[in-house]
């Protein structure tokens, strides 16, 4: 462009390097992006200026061109063929960065320009997850519980758009409504073409100039809501429960997210849990133990059952009640309910319980400590203190 100084434009003296170059611009770039100056009519042009006086000190031959003559011929901002904006210093940088595909190289080398259309494609939503806790009688019959989740959302005054109601988005200046830049440069095996999304329009083609007032233009918003869950009967500590489409709002136009509920069971203060099996400690002396017994144990459903405890019952025994345990997931049937019997010596005794014992002990040939004392209590009888 004639009668312009691309050095005065950058700010930069005339033997600045391509670093402090690429450096002037970035920074200029970003004070003068039309998405920063909206309400700068001015700042669009100057944007352009800033992007051809780069195009034309970043390539050196159109440099020494404009060193030499003060033009580099015809300019071609803001058409189909512009100066890649990335600094890449040479071939091999140009395929690290940028995805080419043998039919662009072809392409290239017989001056034929790729045509690629950037367009935002439907992304699903993130997965969301929270946690649930229940009791041990909840577990038995299953339930319904409304959970308090926070996730994104589709902006319900934009639905989605990030425009303001009533307006429409312009056409985008810098790639003039194209989404892409082209980039051109000469290497060794001819004029290679690539094509990138366009920083300023993100590859859309379209500036929002107006943006909604609800959501700031992202066309999303965090947003609290509450969910039923529900919870089945039989369910395990720790089990995932999945709820399709409750999670965060997918982009443009993508489907929503899950929502993963993880599941706790709370510690019961009478059963442990053991699959579908719940266990109880029934205590019984050392007599009921040896002559038998009936006790009764409370169930899950608070009712009462009737255990007969036979003779000579050991510590540890277990005995069940069958199908009074939890239900199966799987098939709706139910465990059982197994009593653990744990026998208790008493630590005192009457005289004439004591006399008693000693008799049985002597019955069955038992040696056994016949004064009633300790090792230890008789030791400090002996010795005082």
């Amino acid at each position: 462009m004639p009668g312009k100084d691309y050095y005065e434009i950058l700010g930069v003296p005339r033997d600045a390097s391509q670093e402090d170059i690429k450096k002037a611009y970035r920074r200029l770039a970003k004070q003068y992006h039309p998405d920063v100056n909206k309400d700068d009519p001015q700042a669009n042009e100057k944007f352009k200026e800033i992007n051809e006086a780069y195009e034309v000190l970043m390539d050196p031959q159109k440099r020494a061109q404009y060193d030499r003559f003060g033009t580099v011929g015809e300019s071609s901002f803001g058409g189909q063929n512009t100066a890649d904006f990335g600094g890449f210093g040479d071939f091999s940088e140009i395929f690290n960065n940028f995805n080419f595909g043998l039919g662009d190289i072809f392409n290239s080398f017989f001056g034929r320009e790729r045509s690629q259309t950037f367009t935002r494609t439907p992304t699903r939503g993130a997965d969301i997850s929270t946690s649930v806790e229940v009791t041990l009688e909840e577990v038995l019959t299953g339930i319904e519980r409304e959970l308090e989740v926070t996730r994104r959302e589709v902006c319900n005054v934009c639905n989605g758009s990030g425009m303001e109601p009533g307006t429409q988005a312009e056409k985008c200046p810098y790639c003039n409504g194209t989404g892409e830049i082209r980039s051109s440069r000469a290497t060794i095996f001819g004029q290679m073409v690539t094509v990138t999304p366009c920083p300023s329009c993100r590859g859309t083609g379209k500036i929002i100039t107006h943006l909604c007032h609800q959501c700031n233009g992202r066309g999303i918003l965090f947003k609290k809501r509450r969910v039923m869950v529900k919870i089945p009967a039989g369910v395990e500590d720790g089990m995932r429960l999945r709820l399709r489409g409750e999670g965060e709002a997918g982009s443009y136009g993508g489907p929503p997210g899950d929502l993963f509920v993880f599941v706790r069971v709370k510690p019961h203060p009478l059963f442990k849990r053991f699959g579908a099996d719940i266990q109880y400690e029934a205590t019984i002396d050392m007599f009921e133990a040896a002559l038998g017994t009936e006790i009764e144990v409370q169930t899950l459903e608070k009712t009462r059952e009737t255990i007969n405890i036979p003779p000579g019952a050991q510590f540890g025994s277990q005995f069940r009640l069958r199908g009074k345990g939890l239900p199966y997931v799987t098939d709706g049937g139910r465990g059982d309910l197994i009593i653990m019997v744990k026998v208790e010596i008493p630590k005192k005794f009457s005289e004439k319980e004591r006399e008693l014992l000693l008799e049985i002990a002597a019955l069955r040939g038992k040696n056994v400590n016949k004064n009633g004392k300790s090792f230890f209590e008789r030791v400090k009888n002996t010795f005082g203190g």
